[in-house]
């Protein structure tokens, strides 16, 4: 290693809400970490976040919770309707029930405002923006990091938390292994005053039917907007290597021809421009290669229909700086492979959950979709195929049992 290249003892790809976590997590058992993000400045991706009790009781734990819930909004209640009538076929509250039950509360939150707050807990001097990270090779006891400006860094422990189209996921699969779900969606952001026709504007909705599905939180310090991601089960075959594509904003009513006023008002109250793929990857074999692991969505991208995505990708970081923390510095292979040991059962029954739940949700009219609907009103839906996710303690490792399908 040259006098002039600089070493880290850990480097995390990405900034993040997983590499942002992750700092945080491994400064709590003092290990620092520096991050490397390729972007001159963070950007929100996906424009919102649904944070479950199984990753805000963590944040609470690393000390950001309360200036999280200062932009954050507590969801009311979780409902499911029928796309075509409005008619409610469940209903779970999720406001102070769910925070007596799991310790914590169902928060909706700009993906901004919280990469902001975590952000700052970290400190600007832990974050290089505008490092590109164009490739990576084992030399000795380092990672030999290459940026696209020319320069180069050295650590002894990499984590790819690049997400889902992850550069370091490549590296250590050795090509890219991502495939279309079959389903595409469109997402916006309104403000809640406009959307005059919305039922229960404060809570976590789903309307669903044949065709596709909308979800919808409501997110700000005041529960002044909605976010929402319209899934439609088109196209058949993506057309493109990009993950967004651009689109004809009238797109986005095709699929939802006919619905209830309040999916079509909120659809028509924001102009869309793109289509985004819901990708999905198959399950790794292992996490790492070498000194380099994976963390979040490069290990386990999932698709949105649980909204669990950052919230597995907050649980790994706990599992993660444990491990790291009584890692031998000559090989941290005991440390990843007891990080993995830890995770892979759990992010596997997550990542099958949410595969499963858009052919729940997007079954024809008939018996199986009755079946569903009685289901759904049951007392014990949520139990049944929630809360096996959300009662999940990241520091206890407890709760790794799956439910049922809600078929």
């Amino acid at each position: 290693m040259t006098q002039d290249m600089p070493h880290d003892d850990v480097v995390i790809i990405g900034a993040g809400i997983g590499g942002l976590t992750l700092a945080l997590a491994l400064r709590e058992r003092g290990i620092g970490a520096t991050i490397l993000e390729r972007t001159a400045e963070l950007r929100e991706v996906g424009a919102a976040v649904a944070l479950s009790a199984n990753a805000t009781t963590l944040f609470r734990r690393l000390g950001v919770l309360d200036a999280l819930e200062e932009v954050s909004w507590a969801q009311s209640d979780l409902i499911f309707r029928d796309g075509r009538t409005g008619a409610t076929l469940g209903r779970t509250p999720v406001g102070a029930t769910y925070r007596a039950r799991f310790g914590a509360d169902y928060l909706g939150v700009h993906r901004a405002d919280l990469q902001r707050v975590l952000s700052e807990a970290v400190g600007s001097d832990r974050i290089l923006m505008s490092r590109h990270v164009t490739g990576l090779r084992e030399e000795g006891a380092h990672v030999l990091i290459d940026l696209a400006d020319g320069s180069r860094r050295t650590a002894g422990v990499v984590v790819g938390a690049d997400g889902a189209r992850s550069l370091v996921r490549r590296w250590v699969v050795g090509h890219d292994d991502a495939i279309y779900s079959g389903r595409s969606g469109f997402r916006g952001i309104i403000p809640t005053e406009q959307l005059s026709e919305l039922p229960d504007p404060h809570a976590i909705q789903f309307w669903i039917g044949p065709t596709g599905h909308l979800l919808h939180y409501a997110m700000g310090g005041e529960g002044q907007d909605v976010n929402f991601l319209a899934v439609s089960r088109t196209p058949e075959r993506w057309p493109a290597d990009e993950w967004v594509v651009p689109a004809r904003d009238e797109e986005k009513f095709a699929p939802f021809a006919g619905w209830h006023p309040a999916v079509t008002q909120m659809l028509g109250a924001v102009e869309v421009t793109q289509r985004w793929a819901l990708m999905r990857r198959p399950p790794l074999p292992t996490w790492h290669r070498g000194r380099v692991v994976l963390l979040g969505d490069a290990a386990h991208a999932l698709v949105p229909h649980h909204g669990q995505g950052a919230n597995q990708a907050i649980e790994d970081t706990w599992a993660l700086a444990e491990e790291l923390a009584t890692a031998d510095p000559r090989d941290p292979t005991a440390a990843f492979e007891a990080y993995e040991g830890r995770r892979r059962l759990r992010t596997r029954a997550v990542q099958f959950a949410s595969w499963q739940v858009a052919e729940v949700l997007h079954l024809p009219d008939g018996p199986e979709a009755d079946a569903r609907n009685a289901h759904m009103g049951s007392s014990s839906y949520f139990e049944d195929t929630l809360a096996w996710i959300h009662g999940y303690d990241p520091t206890h490792d407890s709760g790794i049992r799956p439910g049922r399908l809600s078929r």
